[in-house]
Parts: C-alpha cells; sequence; structure tokens
C-alpha cells in the first residue's frame, strides 16, 4: 500500500509538472477528459511509469526528490510487450472520441500525428519480430552500459545504492531478453554471421576485462569522486572514504552475481545460434522480408516512397554531388583528371588534415568541437529566435563500444535540466576524423542540428508529452542534415574545405539511399555494398565497414536522413515561392522547430498554414 501511495503521488506531481497545473481527478480519472492533451499525456504517464529505465531517461522526477525508479530496470519479458500491443486498439479508441470540430488547431494535429502512429504500429505489428535486438551497435549487451554510464545520476548515497540494485537486477532482464531472442529464431530471423561474430567479440572483451576497469565500476568511482568534489566546495561531505568502499564493493559484488552471468548466458546462446547463420545480409532472406523492408522504409521515411524510386534518387544525387566537389577540388589545385576517387584520396592522404594519434591529439579533437559549436551559437540571431534552454557539451564515445559505434550521435537532454544534451565523438580511429569534416559533423549533431531540433520540441510548451519526443527519424535527420546546408549558407563553411566537407557529408546520405535499398531490396552482398560506399564517398574504410554493417542490422533508416533534407529543403522553396520578400529565415525556422518531430506530410501542412497566414 505504501509503494502504491508513492506511486500515485509521483504520478500527481508528475502530472502536474507536464500539464501545466490541468490535471485534477476528472482529467486522470475520466473516460474522456475534457482536455484532448490531457487524455494523450496520460497514455505517455502511464506508459512512461512502467517503463522506470525511461523516466530516468526523461529526467521527469530527480529534481523533486522522487528516485524510487532508479532502482529498477525495465520489464523486457514478451508478456510485458504483448500488453502494450495489446492496449494499442484502445488508446486509438480513447483518441477517436473526440472529434475533430470539438478541437483547438493544434490538437487536432497531435491527433492526427497519434493516429499516424497508431495505425502504423498496427499495420507493422506483423513484423514485429523482424529485427535483431542484439547487434553490434545496439541492444543490451551494449546498451545497458551506456545507460547507467550517460543516463543513471550519482550525486546521494541514494543515487549509488539504486545503481548497485540496477546490477542486480541485469541478470533477470537478460533473461526476460533471452525469451525474445528464442521466438526471433523460432521465425527463422537470423542474423548475419558477422553480426554474431561482432556481438561475441564485444561482450567476451566485456566479461574479461577486470571488474575495476569496466565501465560499469569507473563510471560509478568517476560519478561519486566528482560529487565529493563538489560537496567540499561547500565545506560538505556526500561520498566519504567508508561510504565509497561500501558501494564498490556493492558493485563488485553484483558484477560477480548478475552482470557476467547475464552476460556469459548472452555468449552461450549466440555461439549456438552462429552455427545457423550464413552471410546473406539483406532482409529479403526472411519470411515475408520485402514486404518488412517495405513497412520499414514507410516508417523511417514517413513517406509511401518504394525502394526502387529511393535507389534511383539516391544514383542521381551521388553523380551530382560528386560533380560539385570536383569542381572545388579543381579551383584549389587538385588533379581530377581521373574523376571522384583519386582526387578524394589525394585529399585524404594530406597530413595537414589530422590530428596526432595521441590521447592529446583526440582531446584537442573534443576541445575544437565545443570551440566550432561555441562560435555558431554565438552567431545564429539572424537564423533563429527560438534557442533552446538546455546547454549541450562534447564527449568521447565511451571506448569499450567505439570499435563498432557510428562516428557520432547524440544524446537528448533531461526535461528538467539536470543533464545536458550530449554531442558523442568516435575517437576510434584518428583518420576519419578529417578537420574539413568536423564543422559540418558538430552542425548536425548540435548546433543547430539535433541539439536545437529535439531540446526545443523538449521544451516547447503546451505540446503534449509524445510530441516532445515522437520518433519521426525522416524529419530529425532530415532536419539535422537541413542545419549543415543552413550553416553553410551563413558563411560559417567559407573555407573551400569545410565546404568539401559537408558535400561529402551529403553524399554520404545520399550513397546511403543506394546501398540501403541495394542490400535489402536488390540482394548486394556486404562487399559489394562496402566497395560501392569506398569508391562514392571517400570514407575511412573503417567507417565504411562500420556504416554498412550498420545499414544491414537498421534497414531503412539510413535512407531517412536524405529523404528528410530533401523534402526539408522542397518545403522551405515552395514557402519562399510563395512569400517573396515576406518569406523570413528565422520565422520558417520557428515553425519547423517548435511543433516537435512529424510526418513529413505533416510538416508540409503546417508550413503552408503559416505561409496562408502571412498571405491574409
Amino acid at each position: 500500500m505504501v509503494k502504491q501511495i508513492f506511486k500515485w503521488l509521483g504520478l500527481m506531481i508528475l502530472l502536474l509538472i507536464i500539464g501545466g497545473g490541468a490535471f485534477v481527478g476528472h482529467e486522470w480519472y475520466a473516460d474522456k477528459p475534457i482536455r484532448f492533451k490531457s487524455y494523450v499525456d496520460r497514455i505517455m504517464v502511464q506508459m512512461a511509469f512502467d517503463n522506470p529505465e525511461t523516466l530516468t531517461s526523461l529526467g521527469f522526477l530527480e529534481s523533486i526528490g522522487i528516485k524510487g525508479h532508479n532502482a529498477n530496470l525495465d520489464d523486457a519479458s514478451i508478456e510485458k510487450a504483448n500488453e502494450l500491443y495489446d492496449m494499442l486498439p484502445i488508446f486509438r479508441q480513447g483518441i477517436a472520441q473526440y472529434a475533430d470540430d470539438e478541437l483547438e488547431q493544434s490538437d487536432r494535429m497531435s491527433k492526427e500525428i497519434a493516429l499516424y502512429l497508431l495505425d502504423f504500429a498496427n499495420e507493422a505489428k506483423q513484423f514485429r519480430y523482424h529485427s535483431y535486438p542484439v547487434n553490434q551497435l545496439f541492444g543490451i549487451q551494449n546498451g545497458f552500459p551506456s545507460f547507467m554510464d550517460a543516463q543513471h545520476q550519482v550525486n546521494t548515497i541514494e543515487d549509488a545504492d539504486n545503481y548497485i540494485s540496477r546490477l542486480s537486477q541485469v541478470n533477470r532482464k537478460f533473461m526476460q531478453s533471452l525469451e525474445r531472442l528464442k521466438l526471433i529464431e523460432n521465425k527463422g530471423i537470423i542474423p548475419p554471421s558477422f553480426v554474431i561474430d561482432r556481438v561475441l567479440d564485444e561482450m567476451r572483451e566485456f566479461v574479461t576485462k577486470p571488474v575495476k576497469d569496466n565501465i560499469l565500476y569507473v563510471s560509478l568511482k568517476e560519478k561519486m569522486d566528482k560529487a565529493e568534489k563538489a560537496a567540499k566546495l561547500d565545506n560538505e561531505s556526500v561520498f566519504s572514504q567508508k561510504e565509497q568502499t561500501r558501494i564498490l564493493t556493492g558493485v563488485e559484488q553484483a558484477m560477480y552475481s548478475s552482470v557476467h552471468p547475464a552476460y556469459k548466458l548472452f555468449i552461450d546462446y549466440f555461439q549456438k545460434l552462429r552455427k545457423k547463420s550464413n552471410t546473406d545480409d539483406g532482409f529479403w532472406k526472411h519470411p515475408e522480408g520485402d514486404k518488412a523492408y517495405a513497412s520499414s522504409l514507410k516508417f523511417f521515411t514517413t513517406t509511401d516512397y518504394s525502394a526502387d524510386f529511393i535507389h534511383d534518387t539516391g544514383l542521381s544525387e551521388v553523380t551530382r554531388l560528386q560533380s560539385d566537389i570536383l569542381s572545388i577540388l579543381a579551383k584549389e589545385g587538385f588533379d581530377i583528371s581521373d574523376g571522384f576517387t583519386p582526387a578524394i584520396e589525394a585529399l585524404k592522404a594530406q597530413e595537414k588534415f589530422y590530428y596526432p594519434d595521441t590521447d592529446a591529439g583526440r582531446q584537442k579533437i573534443l576541445d575544437d568541437y565545443q570551440a566550432i559549436l561555441d562560435e555558431i551559437s554565438a552567431g545564429l540571431d539572424n537564423a533563429f529566435n527560438i534557442r533552446p534552454k538546455a546547454g549541450m557539451k562534447v564527449r568521447r564515445i565511451p571506448e569499450f563500444k567505439e570499435k563498432t559505434a557510428p562516428g557520432a550521435y547524440y544524446e537528448r537532454p533531461a526535461l528538467d535540466g539536470s543533464r545536458p544534451g550530449m554531442f558523442f565523438a568516435n575517437l576510434y580511429d584518428i583518420k576519419s576524423t578529417p578537420k574539413y569534416a568536423m564543422r559540418t559533423l558538430a552542425y548536425h549533431e548540435g548546433v543547430p542540428g539535433h541539439h536545437f531540433q529535439i531540446a526545443i520540441a523538449m521544451e516547447a510548451e503546451g505540446l503534449p508529452l509524445f510530441r516532445k519526443i515522437s520518433p519521426f527519424t525522416a524529419y530529425t535527420e532530415g532536419w539535422a542534415l537541413y542545419a549543415e546546408q543552413v550553416a553553410w549558407e551563413l558563411g560559417f563553411q567559407n573555407d573551400p574545405f569545410d565546404n568539401i566537407g559537408r558535400l561529402q557529408a551529403e553524399l554520404f546520405r545520399a550513397v546511403r539511399l543506394v546501398v540501403d535499398t541495394g542490400i535489402h531490396h536488390k540482394r548486394w552482398t556486404r562487399e559489394e555494398s562496402i566497395d560501392y560506399m569506398l569508391k562514392n564517398t571517400g570514407m575511412a574504410k573503417s567507417d565504411v565497414v562500420a556504416e554498412i554493417e550498420r545499414y544491414i542490422v537498421m534497414p531503412g533508416q539510413a535512407t531517412s536522413y536524405k529523404v528528410g533534407m530533401m523534402k526539408i529543403l522542397e518545403i522551405r522553396e515552395d514557402a519562399k515561392r510563395r512569400l517573396g520578400n515576406k518569406f523570413n529565415l528565422a520565422e520558417f525556422h520557428d515553425v519547423v522547430l517548435q511543433n516537435g518531430a512529424v510526418p513529413l506530410a505533416v510538416l508540409a501542412k503546417i508550413v503552408d498554414n503559416y505561409v496562408n497566414g502571412k498571405l491574409k
């Protein structure tokens, strides 16, 4: 009973936070709350409180002293997943009970987006097991350590004890996840051999490393040290030496009793699964694989574009972008007579574009990324009226997973401001970070790319919670790629080599259209895809291999970037054409950003409404 009361009180406080005080008894319990936003937020809150890791990531409750959820890991059982799918028709019925004519424009849009998500989830339910939940990029085996390192805050004794509590639940969660893996295997969906090899290498390295060198141990120790240093500035103490010893001993025990057994369980399973795998890489090899891939393309692009259309568009864009790059190289004195690949190789061979392959060199990369972001943050007043309140920091991708991780990624800030946005850079291969590519990558992951789009959406007032964190990749990645071009248009890449870096980044996304559809629709092999990307991007081979292997385990996702960017540019050009001298770039960006992530067709409608309003 005490736990139930605690949970209810937490819910009420949380609802007051996200609902601006609008949640009262009727709004929480009624079949049809008065406000549409109350209904959809209620659904999200109920789902969040069923997922303690989600609560931790969102950072709702810590600032008001509620931390009980941080002691637990999610329920990863098949039964729990089935519960959610069973609830989808109920959620849809509840949303559909609000007639359009009784809703304000913003709520009508929220309803449209919610129905879009629910209808797609219902349509794609038949393909829910067409995936590789454990692979070289993501999955519980590397997601859990990363989550504990980046998301689980440790500022008090309670936080540290919660950390240990989560470690003690790892074996349970892995066992639940293993049941799903076996179900997927029984349906004939088995990862390619290289995926299993990568996962096994990663997990074996994880369990053979001494506990005191493991990220789970090191991360907690560093967090306690940081909290203790901060407390001493106020002549206080949070983690005495005695407490730290007790806590770290608890971590060691949990590692041996829960964490290592969990990983060994997975190692045993994947060693046996390896014998059933083969070197076929595309989704076409699975039962109804072509249909599953088409569904994935629809989800990631929010369009009905066919695989053939996307493939042909990619080929056309590759030709255009290579031509632009060669024109710049010719002006800079490079020999382009032998075509794109030799010219790019000549550019890459110049040592002046690389940092020293040392710890100091890698630290200099991180420092320079931060300087790039600080510079552009101070120079965007004419292009953006709305800025995120949340700050942003640059960090290195944890070394234990950087070998197979992408070149960079962004993690959203906490909603309560306790954790800034994070731009993680991969520093494994120093040759994959040429100086002329750094500005574009910083603009994409940070400002005005992912950090602006995600943080502004999270901070937007009046939006339902689901719209603050909507999973529309074509919008989010399309915006980030568009942001690279905006930075160039605003003069932040005047150096011709920096502009080559921008064009290479866009070329990279155009090549993705070709290889993703090539692998999963046209039956290209992993090796054929690597060869095509090497010849047409000029990227380091280590990056190309990691990227191709990413597309193999995430079918369709890679197409969202270029599709999204092209659509945003199309929408902007239409608005400029219709508005003429009334067009204002900052206003356009405000309109695009302040509504959160949306399907591309909905974005076109949002901008169309804005344009019509300006023309009145």
